[in-house]
């Protein structure tokens, strides 16, 4: 059985950020809020929680296309490998934001993507999931949770949510209500910004 934790995204409680910061330290998956659609997550240096997640999703963990989410842009050289001042100046514009931005990976990566080239980076406009990762010290991978439905695709009332994963994961934080437009997410790998998925958002080059 899952918990269940209302969390206020104006005024998120210290006190309900540190049971949920808990249980990603202790390899737990979480079901969150962000400024998109809900989410899966886990600690990214957890690779038994990310076997999980990537379990959850039907995909193998290395072929996974995870993002790692940050609470700035601070981390970025902890796993992004030097980006250039006109990439940066991208990111500072947009971010916190409803974008996915891949970017070259470095050698820090996570043993498990140490053969992937690019890492997905997001910074969340959501104030809910920044304390998380703040709290954490590290990102915590992410992945949206998609709906068999195919008219709705994205699940966005948090009671149905945990209906459905109540068996599946360790947390379901109740944000409110959430989005059902993802991500936009934009290439900055190549020397221009090439948008791979139309989202959320309206990117300022």
């Amino acid at each position: 059985m899952a918990e269940f934790i209302k969390i206020y995204e104006d005024n998120p409680n210290p006190k309900e950020i540190k049971r949920v910061v808990k249980i990603l330290r202790d390899g737990g998956v979480i079901i969150y809020p962000s400024d998109t659609v809900y989410a899966l997550g886990c600690d990214i240096n957890n690779n038994r929680a990310m076997e999980r997640v990537a379990q959850l999703r039907g995909v193998k963990l290395e072929k996974a296309n995870f993002s790692f989410v940050c609470e700035n842009l601070s981390n970025l050289s902890d796993y992004v490998k030097q980006i250039d001042t006109p990439t940066f100046k991208i990111l500072k514009r947009n971010l916190p934001g409803p974008y996915t931005f891949i970017l070259p990976g470095n050698n820090n990566l996570p043993t498990v993507f140490k053969k992937k080239k690019e890492v997905g980076i997001r910074v969340p406009d959501n104030s809910i999931t920044r304390a998380i990762v703040q709290q954490l010290g590290n990102p915590i991978i992410s992945t949206s949770i998609k709906d068999e439905d195919e008219v709705i695709e994205y699940t966005t009332d948090p009671e149905l949510i945990l209906e459905k994963w109540d068996n599946l994961v360790d947390l379901v934080i109740d944000g409110g209500y959430g989005g059902n437009i993802p991500s936009t997410v934009i290439d900055l790998t190549g020397p221009e910004p090439v948008v791979m998925r139309e989202g959320k958002g309206s990117l300022e080059i």
